[in-house]
């Protein structure tokens, strides 16, 4: 169960779970979710569903029974994660924003490590959770943060193309609807559906693998959305003078980011006074205009912030940020903001490492998000029981302390 609970707190484990049972319908997935959840918030090593079975039955003649009752759950089930997802999200939302305005939506990708080659979407690619090449399964997800808390509400699985193949498509229960997307297309529909949803809206963060795609960030904008995303060093623009006049020369922002350098522009900037130490960099920041491939029709593209983040030690800077701010916005402000995005790397952990998160062993594409909708509804509980116990005003003594989320 999760930490913290007493019996206010298992009255309303009970509510919750009746909240989600009313978007599953059925007696019988509202059981089988129930028993599936509880294996989630439990001690058990593995969080897959055979040893869920195996620890929520104890009459061994009923075992296999059990096992294929929470089988049918996960895999064949037709119940929609899209609406278990918003229930599971508007709960903790509603909690987290008492106090605290939603002020970031975090979007990022997460890998789930595997050894063969038939769980869905699987390939060997890279993966920034082992830092390399490996075999796995890539996830994109949308979390959704205030100042002090951060709550993902959707996954998306991404397909490379060869898995939409006729045989592959079949075995792997893809529905014909499903077509090719990359990452930031995927990350732009969970964008849209979070909007459509009602979602209070933030300043969208991503890295550069998303950032880097003028179509995620046109789209972003077109949507009613602010940004400040990484870009790669090769992207080029025109910096805007102090006068807002556009300048002729078209510059990548690694050659912009070397000139501020030797003009001695870069000042340093404190995100997060921690317990042990300080986080902080050097940071510049500039208005330009993005050049892409060519300066035409550049006068009428929307003048944004760079942030070139430079860290101490290192021969040039780290990261490059577009932002689509008002001028205004001051520089400490918008670090604050855009470094929330490394965040989203302890909530992967603690999905991963506590609620299971990446445990799941089916090989079906409704399989791998019945399991993930099933794990994103137990953290949901779970940050709405932290907030109500450590809220904002409590946090700063806490945001180092790591606390378990299962006992």
């Amino acid at each position: 169960m999760p930490t913290l609970m007493d019996a206010a707190a298992e009255q309303r484990l009970a509510k919750y779970f009746d909240r989600i049972g009313a978007v599953l319908g059925l007696k019988a997935r509202r059981e089988s979710f129930a028993i599936y959840a509880l294996g989630i918030f439990g001690d058990g090593e593995r969080k897959s569903i055979e040893p869920i079975a195996a620890r929520a039955c104890t009459d061994p003649d009923r075992m296999d029974a059990a096992h294929q009752r929470l089988l049918h759950f996960a895999a064949n089930s037709p119940w929609s994660d899209h609406h278990v997802r918003r229930a599971a999200a508007q709960y903790a939302l509603a909690e987290m924003t008492k106090k605290e305005a939603v002020d970031t939506w975090i979007i990022d990708d997460t890998g789930f490590l595997k050894q063969g080659k038939h769980s869905v979407g699987v390939q060997r690619q890279y993966t920034g959770s082992a830092g390399k090449v490996t075999n796995c399964q890539i996830g994109v997800s949308l979390s959704v943060a205030t100042r002090t808390d951060q709550l993902p509400i959707d996954f998306a699985l991404y397909l490379p193309e060869d898995w939409l193949t006729p045989g592959r498509r079949k075995e792997a229960h893809i529905p014909d609807e499903v077509v090719f997307k990359t990452k930031p297309e995927l990350a732009l529909d969970l964008v849209r559906q979070a909007v459509v949803d009602g979602v209070a809206p933030g300043l969208v963060l991503a890295d550069a693998a998303f950032g880097s795609s003028r179509d995620f960030r046109d789209g972003l904008r077109k949507l009613g959305l602010q940004y400040a995303v990484a870009v790669n060093s090769s992207t080029v623009v025109s910096v805007v003078d102090k006068r807002d006049r556009l300048r002729d020369e078209i510059i990548s922002v690694q050659a912009l980011a070397q000139r501020i350098e030797s003009q001695g522009g870069f000042r340093r900037c404190t995100w997060r006074e921690g317990t042990k130490e300080d986080l902080s960099a050097r940071f510049a920041l500039r208005r330009v205009v993005v050049a892409h491939d060519d300066a035409r029709g550049i006068e009428k593209r929307e003048t944004l912030s760079l942030l070139i983040e430079w860290r101490d030690g290192e021969a040039e800077p780290a990261n490059y940020f577009l932002c689509s701010l008002p001028k205004r916005w001051t520089r400490k402000k918008l670090v604050r903001l855009v470094m929330q995005r490394w965040r989203t790397e302890r909530a992967y952990q603690d999905l991963k490492g506590e609620l299971g998160l990446d445990h799941y062993e089916g090989r079906s594409f409704p399989g791998w998000h019945h399991h993930i909708s099933v794990v994103l509804s137990c953290y949901a509980f779970i940050v709405a029981e932290r907030v109500r116990h450590f809220p904002p005003s409590a946090r700063g003594a806490l945001e180092d302390f790591s606390q378990p989320l299962a006992a």
